[in-house]
């Protein structure tokens, strides 16, 4: 480390690009709107591209999404544990539904399409609920393998993956922490 004037430390400049890039500051400076030199602009993880045959009129998809942090379950019919998740999800959608996205993907084949909506209706569900694809079915989809449900997906308001958790229930305490600060 090099010393300023007046003795103290000062940070070098790829130090400060470094911890810029590693925190997601995208290569900008803090307040600046300025790109910093030698720092890219490309996030860090892209955004998710995804689109699920909705339940309803309300889709679910990335690009109706983005704009606020979104949290996604992933999750099957029979499944108790991905009910106890979905009934942490419809409590908290109670209370920050204005500025979180909430969703639900089931899957489940496309024939029973019925089974899920009855599902829905039993649990209260308020949010948007999907079946997904034929691809995220088989884990090639754009979450990658979620065939361990609950799978439970907090993507930030740009769209990108920032927290994931497989075959567990997330409670309420731990997923509000996630979505602090995005």
């Amino acid at each position: 480390m090099n010393t300023d004037s007046s003795g103290k430390r000062a940070t070098s400049s790829a130090f400060v690009v470094l911890v810029a890039a590693a925190v997601g500051c995208a290569g900008h400076a803090p307040g600046s709107g300025e790109s910093v030199p030698g720092a890219s602009t490309v996030a860090l993880h892209p955004a998710v591209d995804f689109a699920f045959e909705s339940l309803d009129e309300r889709p679910v998809s990335a690009e109706t999404l983005r704009g606020k942090v979104t949290l996604i379950v992933f999750l099957t019919t029979s499944s108790l544990p991905a009910q106890a998740q979905v009934d942490f999800l419809v409590a908290m959608a109670k209370h920050d539904a204005d500025h979180v996205n909430y969703a639900a993907v089931a899957l489940e084949q496309r024939d029973d399409r019925e089974l899920v909506e009855m599902y829905r209706k039993s649990l209260a569900i308020p949010f948007p609920m999907a079946v997904a694809d034929t691809a995220t079915l088989h884990g090639q989809g754009p979450f990658g393998d979620v065939s361990a449900v609950p799978v439970t997906v907090i993507l930030d308001r740009a769209g990108r993956m920032v927290w994931r958790v497989d075959g567990r229930v997330a409670k309420s305490d731990e997923l509000r922490a996630a979505m602090r600060g995005l």
